[in-house]
């Protein structure tokens, strides 16, 4: 499966001309299905669950289709995801995000799905895609959330860590100071991106898209 990992979605031009490249077709000749899914525990002001959505219909796409996994079964979700050519997932408490996709067998359903269509990850959507920092790391990284007492797995779909919101307002200790102090707890390479700035992935290619600022380690 080919992926986009981002901090905030469509952001900016560069990061839609990168989907666009992946899916290898217009914006315009694409249909999406976004998963609003991790945003479910927080119950916050959800403001930025409509921007990331208002940048997502600027960008004009052939049809985009919303469902929660976690309020419709299966047979519900799955052949919307398969009629779609775009996956996005969205942001939230990746943890939440983690246990919803575990118990909906969703890693083995992506496994399935033609290798054409490309995953669109959002802040926990990108996370959950890959790897997740330690326990302890995390807590120190994202003090805002709550992680129980226990790590869900992640997906697995790429082998490192994907850090989201590096230098935000909103995040305030993920910085490259705090990472830079942190990587020897790391048990994966990192890439930390900002809002302006996304992973493109299309099998072996790798590429750092956007116009904003991102922090790399390459474990040893």
């Amino acid at each position: 499966m080919k992926l986009l990992l981002t901090s905030s979605g469509m952001s900016n031009g560069s990061i839609a001309r990168a989907l666009s490249e992946l899916a290898r077709r217009p914006l315009s000749e694409l249909s999406i299905i976004h998963i609003p899914t991790a945003a479910n525990s927080w119950g916050d002001d959800k403001g930025w669950v409509i921007d990331n959505l208002v940048d997502l219909q600027k960008q004009i796409f052939k049809a985009i289709d919303i469902v929660d996994v976690s309020a419709v079964p299966a047979e519900v979700w799955k052949p919307r995801f398969m009629a779609a050519d775009v996956i996005s997932v969205g942001g939230g408490e990746e943890q939440y995000l983690a246990k919803v996709f575990r118990e909906a067998g969703m890693k083995e359903f992506l496994l399935s799905v033609p290798d054409t269509k490309v995953y669109m990850g959002t802040s926990a959507g990108s996370m959950v895609a890959g790897q997740f920092l330690p326990y302890g790391v995390l807590k120190i990284i994202y003090p805002e959330e709550d992680f129980g007492d226990l790590l869900e797995s992640p997906m697995g779909f790429y082998d490192f860590l994907f850090i989201p919101h590096l230098n935000s307002k909103w995040f305030t200790h993920v910085t490259e100071e705090n990472l830079e102090n942190l990587k020897d707890k790391f048990e994966h390479s990192a890439y930390a991106t900002d809002d302006e700035t996304a992973i493109k992935i299309d099998g072996a290619k790798f590429e750092i898209v956007g116009g904003g600022a991102h922090w790399e380690y390459r474990k040893p």
